[in-house]
């Protein structure tokens, strides 16, 4: 009986294990581009781009290139699941100075910002966050990017 009970404990517990990898959690975005007539929040404007969340170029940067994707990054998720502080995608974090903290944040909008011009849509965009493509930006170099 004792190892029927093993058996039937291990069974149990590979399986939630492997339920669990296979449901990896999207975080939050919006699935359409927002309302002609929706006015957003706006992104950070330079003049506020200052202080030790700035230090580097592609800080910057990357906040000078959001408005330029707005509605694209409004449509994207951020991987750093900061929508558990109620973001509600990428868009949210150029707000204020979370993504200039975070490393994901920039990676991801340079990633949406490339993608775009080279006419990707947003839909392909989303599908390469989501599958981690952004995860080769390298932030020094994209500093540069026009």
């Amino acid at each position: 009986m004792k190892a029927f009970f093993g058996v039937l404990f291990s069974f149990v517990l590979v399986i939630t294990l492997f339920a669990q990898s296979d449901t990896a959690e999207i975080p939050a975005y919006h699935k359409q581009a927002p309302a002609t007539a929706e006015k957003l929040p706006p992104i950070l404007p330079r003049e506020q781009l200052w202080g030790p969340a700035f230090e580097n170029a592609y800080q910057v940067h990357a906040y000078e290139l959001a408005p330029k994707v707005s509605k694209i990054i409004y449509q994207l998720p951020c991987y750093c699941y900061c929508d558990h502080i109620g973001h509600k995608s990428l868009r949210t974090c150029y707000e204020s100075t979370h993504a200039a903290h975070c490393a994901v944040c920039l990676k991801e909008l340079y990633y949406a910002y490339d993608q775009h011009k080279k006419g990707k849509t947003v839909a392909q965009i989303r599908q390469g966050i989501i599958h981690g493509q952004w995860q080769q930006i390298d932030l020094e170099a994209a500093a540069g990017m026009n």
